[in-house]
């Protein structure tokens, strides 16, 4: 109850901060982020609001809080179960304790591409997936893309899974992740991401992963020069809305906001793409060497021991095996 009075709190001050143009709008809803103002994710919901606004003739309004203003991914997905917060935007992997399928989608090499991940978001995939969020209390509006993920090094290019034997990766504190390293023949390192630079500068792991853009900005490309692009894991993004803000819509503007919601994905996934572009080529002119077009035939098939111990039930199955079908 007291986080619920604090976030609250946060959001009658941030109204009252809002002003008159707020008191224009019929529908006035708030919407999360934890990433900075400028973000891809942060400019997707923008790119909904200023739609949403226009085909409801200035009717429904979304005020965007980027910056972790009304709280961490996690909380702010409680206060927009409980209807405090109308709306979130959050990675998959936040939902992880609250709506069971998702845990699916962190599965590593699950996704070909970035392609293949919209068009199987986009599909019947996509909707059968909503309903499990429905369940608990939100509806899901839009997919968004969260990069790839892939390796990179100090010691020298990976073009087969057999460079990958016996060097250290730092990684997330997951055991999926764990055993995808193991699986892969490598030694995994769970640790904080802030002690990564240093610890590849000093050899305590030889390498880490993460997509084009954190490798840049968190400066790993100056102590660790090869990045192979193997895109190993895929995390969609959500952008969810409570089921109670929802449900006082009326039917035409929940159209409205479902299209919008539709249209800035598009916005998202093209920004994304751009920052990426961008990050590529700066750590590039700075030094980096990308190893592109690696056969992951053997990268794929190395996770049938992980697959074995993590997809378990025939529903997961079924998922992963549609998943991997669609073209």
């Amino acid at each position: 109850m007291k986080l619920v009075t604090t976030t609250l709190a946060a959001l009658l001050a941030s109204a009252a901060l809002a002003g008159s143009a707020a008191a224009e709008c019929e529908v006035t809803l708030r919407s999360s982020d934890t990433h900075p103002d400028g973000y891809p994710t942060v400019e997707g919901v923008k790119a909904m609001a200023t739609e949403a606004k226009e085909k409801s003739g200035g009717r429904i309004c979304i005020e965007v809080f980027p910056s972790s203003q009304l709280g961490e991914e996690k909380d702010t997905i409680e206060q927009t179960q409980f209807g405090v917060i109308d709306m979130v935007r959050a990675s998959f992997g936040s939902f992880n304790d609250i709506v069971p399928v998702t845990q699916t989608m962190s599965l590593p090499y699950l996704f070909k591409s970035e392609d293949h991940m919209h068009k199987v978001m986009d599909g019947s995939i996509g909707e059968e997936i909503a309903k499990g969020f429905e369940e608990k209390d939100l509806i899901a509006l839009a997919y968004y893309d969260g990069g790839a993920r892939s390796f990179y090094n100090s010691q020298k290019p990976i073009k087969s899974i057999e460079d990958l034997k016996g060097m250290k990766f730092r990684v997330m504190q997951n055991d999926v992740f764990v055993d995808m390293m193991t699986a892969l023949g490598a030694n995994a390192t769970p640790m904080p991401y802030g002690e990564v630079y240093s610890s590849i500068q000093t050899g305590v792991i030889d390498g880490a992963e993460n997509n084009f853009p954190s490798y840049d900005s968190s400066g790993h490309a100056e102590v660790a020069k090869y990045f192979t692009l193997d895109q190993h894991l895929m995390v969609p993004e959500l952008v969810a809305m409570s089921k109670a803000s929802w449900e006082k819509l009326t039917p035409e503007d929940q159209a409205i906001l479902r299209e919008a919601a539709r249209n800035s994905a598009t916005v998202q996934r093209k920004l994304w793409a751009d920052q990426e572009k961008a990050s590529e080529e700066k750590v590039v002119a700075a030094g980096s060497e990308v190893i592109k077009d690696i056969d992951k035939t053997a990268f794929v098939e190395a996770m049938a021991p992980v697959y074995e111990k993590y997809v378990t039930t025939p529903e997961a199955k079924d998922l992963v095996k549609r998943i991997q079908e669609t073209e």
